[in-house]
């Protein structure tokens, strides 16, 4: 069990855990998952990292599909920011607890502003990274919303 899992269970929020096997050589963790898992990029969602005005280690967490680009500065007024960029991995991973390419927005060791792409609204459930390369959790975005204090945004280029 994760962080991640474990947070959903104590909650008793509805989900469904995928496994499958992570290939180092994937370009793309959330792709990846994606594929692997059959799923619709729409229905998979990614976790990305961005600090914000330009302090490293004030950051920020944003969800969005494994197959958009995160914009900066939709991501900084989601936060009501000047401006943001994506954070240090090292700093992302230590902060969260997960590794790069595993971290997810659930469970994690430091309780981050977090802001959902509002596309996941539009979608029963979406899959997020359960804490480790390989795992994902499904659940409604509305769930997602309410264990990690989320506001949903818009956060994609076009």
């Amino acid at each position: 069990m994760t962080p991640a899992i474990n947070l959903a269970k104590k909650h008793k929020i509805p989900h469904q855990i995928h496994q499958y096997q992570h290939d180092a050589r994937a370009e793309s963790y959330g792709l990846e998952a994606a594929q692997a898992l059959g799923q619709d990029p729409n229905s998979v969602f990614k976790t990305l990292l961005f600090s914000l005005n330009g302090e490293a280690k004030n950051l920020a967490v944003a969800v969005i599909p494994v197959n958009q680009k995160l914009n900066l500065k939709q991501a900084a007024k989601a936060a009501k920011a000047k401006k943001a960029e994506m954070a240090d991995p090292a700093i992302a991973q230590t902060v969260t607890g997960y590794i790069v390419g595993g971290i997810s927005p659930l469970g994690q060791k430091k309780r981050l502003a977090t802001f959902i792409h509002q596309s996941a609204l539009e979608r029963e459930t979406i899959c997020v990274s359960a804490g480790k390369r390989g795992l994902e959790i499904e659940l409604a975005a509305q769930d997602l919303a309410k264990l990690t204090q989320g506001q949903f945004a818009n956060l994609c280029e076009g």
